[in-house]
């Protein structure tokens, strides 16, 4: 009878540590994907992605492994920081979009002292890191953070005037990966900044077209409006920045970094972006608003490309 209890009493303990093994396995787990959706993590690997490739363009010399490195933690850690503190200051908002409602903090499985604690943290070691290489970058990572949480963030809920306020700090990781490389403002980290800020205005009008009823009862205006509606002209105006992409890119074989056929390239490219905003203003319905926004995403990868390709014809 004893030895019996003993089989039983044995089989309960595994079952028991069977079940708290698993149910650490699964919080360990949904911790890492709390914490990949504060940070929004693809979104911050693409703006380390174009941080990078500005990087590459601006460098003289051969770019060692550990430079990337620390440039890419660093511009990881900084975006992610202001995405966190973005998500602390919405989280009552965010629970009333779709598309929003299961991140950690509005879904309740995360303190707001935990995900402030994790921006600080990513703040201090972000720019910590990014003056490693000079103050331009460390100034210009923390700039970023605070126009993106703090003066973007709130305004989004009082005008569409957020969209050109956030495309500041939207484009500040290209001018940062070239202070990075060059050690000093340049007109190359001018011009590099200017393509990721126009490029913005047709790629975020496009997000804003498509979540245009969610953002309206979160109350953020993220499109421009006409008569309590969407403007119609948004596709019109997206048409209008596109174009104006197609000088800047000409002002990189300007300043003799690039050859002329990455600039023609992406005088090509923007022409099917202004077609894109275009064919939105033509049809006004979902379908052109997400041509729009995936040749939005696909554009700024294929320029840099071009321009990084192109960069050894100029002799740079």
């Amino acid at each position: 009878m004893r030895d019996r209890r003993e089989v039983v009493h044995k089989k309960i303990s595994r079952v028991t540590r069977t079940r708290v093994v698993a149910g650490s396995i699964s919080w360990v787990s949904q911790k890492v994907t709390d914490y990949k959706l504060l940070v929004k993590f693809r979104l911050t690997l693409t703006v380390v992605f174009s941080a990078l490739m500005a990087f590459f363009i601006a460098s003289k010399e051969d770019v060692q492994l550990a430079a990337v490195v620390v440039l890419a933690l660093g511009g990881f850690f900084v975006t992610g920081a202001a995405n966190a503190l973005n998500q602390v200051l919405e989280k009552d908002y965010d629970k009333l979009m779709k598309r929003t409602a299961d991140r950690p903090l509005a879904a309740g499985r995360m303190t707001v002292s935990e995900a402030v604690l994790a921006a600080g943290l990513m703040a201090m070691v972000g720019i910590m890191l990014l003056a490693l290489f000079n103050v331009w970058a460390a100034f210009f990572g923390m700039l970023s953070l605070v126009a993106y949480a703090f003066l973007y963030t709130p305004l989004k809920r009082y005008s569409p005037m957020a969209i050109p306020v956030g495309a500041v700090p939207g484009a500040l990781p290209m001018l940062i990966g070239c202070v990075a490389a060059q050690g000093e403002l340049t007109m190359l980290a001018f011009a590099l900044f200017s393509i990721q800020f126009a490029w913005q205005f047709p790629h975020f009008w496009s997000i804003g077209w498509l979540g245009y009823d969610d953002y309206r009862i979160a109350g953020y205006k993220m499109l421009p409006e006409r008569a309590g509606e969407r403007d119609p002209n948004t596709g019109l105006y997206a048409a209008g920045y596109a174009l104006i992409l197609i000088p800047l890119g000409f002002s990189l074989p300007w300043l003799g970094v690039t050859g002329m056929t990455s600039a023609i390239f992406m005088a090509v490219l923007s022409l099917v972006y202004a077609a894109l905003g275009w064919n939105l203003y033509r049809k006004q319905d979902r379908k052109a608003a997400l041509k729009l926004m995936f040749g939005s995403l696909l554009y700024l990868p294929l320029i840099l490309v071009a321009f990084y390709l192109d960069k050894a014809g100029a002799g740079f």
